[in-house]
């Protein structure tokens, strides 16, 4: 749904409206010699007529490339795992968790947004990290980010059955995996404008439901419930922060327990980056990716913060319900609040909800891996048929393929196969921060290219903020929580098969990185030979239409919360 009139414009002419002060959006076509792109081109072994651009079609707008990144982050990390982060932190130690890893997140997206508005070309991760710094790299970071999508897609089949036994648990899951298999798969043949406007509003679903949950909170913790006036109780008694299991002396108990809120924040956020991964479909990237990056960004830091302060106030981190294991709507901390005030009606609408965000998030799931699949192919990292796209721009080949992951959830039928399919998605956890810290060192090399080359950073179509500082504190960051993410093995008596749990995403990468440069002998890109061009003159050559920015009142509110 778009607000407003259409207007013309091209990616050239940049944004006339205000922008904020600490960043720019300037569109200004840079002229790199002839010669820099005869290195590109050999350096690549192909030219763009022997290795063309896939054609995909840039048919998703604004407004769908920030819920399409919403969508991918608010799910169930929010609805259920924010009760885990507040039992083993407590409401303090949980809020500024969150508030922290949302540094690291915006370090990352701000680095994203000034390669991706740049050159904004399919397969972003892989190609960014392949072209600016190593091959090896782009190859490692791109077969274990597209594994996690595809293996989590699996993981989300196997969730919408268990929210549906919350209403029926004779229903055998396996029925529900197959269903919405073949509807997901279905739905990513589509053109890519569908998957756009359905993910719009599948987001806003949550978007409600989160905004719903806050009016509800501010509610009864002002004593519309059964507890009467709670205010900030629960930070005095039980505490502000939760000491960890098994850690002495206290002090150091709580400081393990905010780590390992840490960790957990880092999974929650993940998915903000899809805002580059779609960047290659999104009309008049220029303009649109860095609007994305900006109110993506704060709306999601916005939900998930403000939600860990009123569950946090709603919630002590002592009850038993928080550390439950499961996916329906009785782990949810908002059905537990919901039950402590005295209100029965919730849990079936959480669990309605519930189903709904996974079926976004399984939609995510394969258009994300697809789409990198499709970036490792034109990087030469993967068969070139799947690079191959039907006449709607839809790489089929890539979609089918990623989509066949999604049949591992039948793994979970069975105990036995259950043990192998969580070891398949410890492999996905950490692949988000792996990806993060790899994005960071992108922009380090990206910065370097650009002054190789005497590019100013204010010629730029997106300026960030503290940069390169800030790369460098998200990547200080992310390989600190890679490195410790696994500190739980270690505490009391030491487990191999915890240990090897924790750390077989880290362990497959470093064998994927160093496979592939002892067999190929790869070696790191010099600055002045960094491949900034291709796919770049493209986007500056296009037209696009825009749409008109929104005057009336109404229009300005259903823009800042849906795009």
């Amino acid at each position: 749904m778009a607000f407003g009139n259409k207007v013309k414009s091209t990616s050239a002419e940049g944004e006339k409206g205000k922008m904020a002060p600490e960043e720019t959006v300037q569109v200004q076509p840079t002229n790199p010699s002839s010669d820099l792109n005869d290195i590109d081109c050999e350096k690549h072994g192909a030219s763009r007529e022997s290795n063309p651009m896939p054609d995909l079609k840039r048919k998703l707008r604004s407004r769908h490339l920030q819920m399409i990144a919403i969508g991918g982050t608010i799910g169930t990390g929010l609805f259920i795992g924010s009760g885990t982060a507040v039992a083993n932190g407590g409401p303090v130690g949980a809020l500024i968790a969150y508030i922290f890893v949302g540094t690291i997140v915006y370090s990352v997206m701000t680095s994203l947004g000034e390669i991706a508005t740049y050159i904004p070309i399919p397969g972003a991760f892989t190609a960014y990290a392949a072209r600016l710094v190593d091959p090896s790299l782009g190859f490692a970071m791109g077969w274990i980010y597209w594994f996690s999508w595809a293996s989590t897609f699996a993981l989300e089949l196997t969730a919408t059955g268990l929210i549906i036994q919350f209403w029926d648990d004779s229903i055998n899951i396996a029925i529900f995996i197959a269903i919405f298999w073949v509807l997901i798969t279905l739905l990513n043949f589509l053109p890519v404008s569908f998957y756009g406007e359905l993910e719009f509003w599948l987001s806003s679903i949550k978007v409600i439901t989160v905004v719903g949950f806050m009016i509800f909170a501010i509610c009864i913790d002002a004593g519309v419930g059964d507890k009467g006036y709670l205010g900030f109780r629960y930070w005095v008694d039980p505490g502000p922060f939760a000491p960890y299991s098994g850690v002495h002396p206290d002090s150091t108990a709580k400081f393990v327990g905010f780590w390992s809120v840490l960790i957990q924040a880092g999974f929650s956020y993940q998915g903000t980056e899809l805002v580059g991964i779609a960047a290659a479909e999104t009309e008049n990237p220029r303009k649109t990716v860095p609007a994305a990056i900006r109110k993506t960004f704060y709306r999601i830091l916005f939900f998930f913060v403000l939600t860990i302060f009123f569950i946090g106030l709603l919630v002590p981190y002592t009850n038993e319900n928080l550390l439950t294991d499961g996916n329906d709507a009785n782990s949810s901390p908002f059905v537990i609040a919901a039950r402590l005030a005295g209100v029965k009606v919730l849990p079936h609408i959480i669990n309605a909800v519930l189903l709904t965000v996974v079926l976004s998030a399984a939609n995510s799931n394969v258009y994300s891996g697809s789409r990198i699949l499709l970036g490792l192919a034109q990087e030469g990292f993967a068969p070139r048929w799947f690079k191959k796209t039907s006449k709607k721009g839809v790489p089929y080949f890539s979609v089918a393929f990623t989509a066949a992951f999604g049949l591992l959830g039948f793994m979970n039928v069975s105990n036995a196969g259950s043990t192998v399919f969580n070891w398949l998605v410890n492999i996905a956890g950490v692949a988000g921060f792996i990806t993060w810290a790899s994005l960071n060192g992108c922009h380090l090399a990206f910065m370097r290219a650009l002054k190789a080359r005497d590019i100013s950073r204010d010629t730029l179509p997106y300026k960030a903020i503290w940069q390169p500082y800030y790369s460098w504190y998200g990547l200080f960051f992310n390989i600190l929580i890679i490195i410790t993410q696994g500190f739980t093995s270690f505490i009391t008596s030491f487990s191999v098969t915890d240990f090897f749990i924790d750390y077989i995403s880290l362990i497959l990468f470093v064998v994927l990185y160093v496979g592939h440069k002892i067999y190929f002998r790869t070696s790191f890109v010099h600055p002045l030979e960094a491949d900034i061009d291709t796919g770049r003159q493209e986007v500056e050559n296009e037209t696009w239409e825009t749409e008109a920015p929104a005057t009336k009142w109404h229009q300005k509110l259903a823009r800042s919360f849906l795009g």
